[in-house]
């Protein structure tokens, strides 16, 4: 099995993540993002996005991170990050469709503007959007807070939706994002990065 990677992207990170807390034996395979690494022929073959992460095992070849991680997990005969019973599966799925649709977009847009729109040569940041961002960021917040009650992980048992969750938060204190008033989150994403398998993954970042 062969991961398609580039240590920037928060994407690649989740999975990295999910490949050490599995043990899974997974060759993990730089691609030369800004040097055309993803256009060439031969990676859109495998990932027609032309984008990272790309995942090929034997015949198989996927994209999406999250489709990665179910699949990775899925092959662990314990089913320990993505469950075999259908209804714990659900919660994990839909707190993985939270981060994908809600989430990542809102906390990410805020973290653009906040931490690389001027890095990357994009303009000064629009504080307009900053503070639409960062309001919808502090309401979802307060869901994934209410959600985490009562619960050490997101689906109770540490699933692939907490490392989808927790790629949202890496840039979280130059954002701005504060989860002081999140006392569930915070715990949580404590617990999170001092996973060894979360800090291997984000030692190449």
């Amino acid at each position: 099995m062969k991961l398609y990677n580039a240590n920037f992207s928060p994407n690649c990170l989740r999975v990295r993540a999910v490949i050490f807390e599995l043990g899974a034996d997974v060759e993990i395979v730089e691609v030369d993002v800004f040097g055309g690494g993803t256009k060439t022929p031969e990676y859109l073959a495998i990932n027609p996005n032309g984008k990272v992460p790309a995942f090929v095992d034997g015949d198989l070849k996927l994209f999406e991170s999250r489709a990665i991680n179910a699949y990775l997990a899925s092959l662990d005969p314990s089913r320990r990050l993505y469950p075999q019973d259908l209804r714990k599966r659900a919660v994990v799925d839909q707190w993985s469709y939270w981060q994908a649709i809600h989430f990542g977009p809102s906390s990410q847009k805020l973290t653009f503007e906040k931490v690389f729109k001027e890095k990357f040569g994009r303009g000064k940041p629009d504080e307009n959007l900053i503070a639409a961002e960062a309001k919808e960021t502090t309401k979802l917040l307060g869901v994934f807070d209410q959600g985490l009650t009562g619960r050490d992980w997101i689906a109770g048992d540490l699933s692939v939706a907490d490392f989808a969750l927790g790629t949202t938060l890496t840039q979280r204190k130059a954002a701005g994002i504060d989860l002081e008033p999140f006392a569930n989150v915070a715990a949580w994403i404590d617990r999170l990065e001092s996973r060894e398998s979360w800090q291997k993954a984000v030692a190449p970042m």
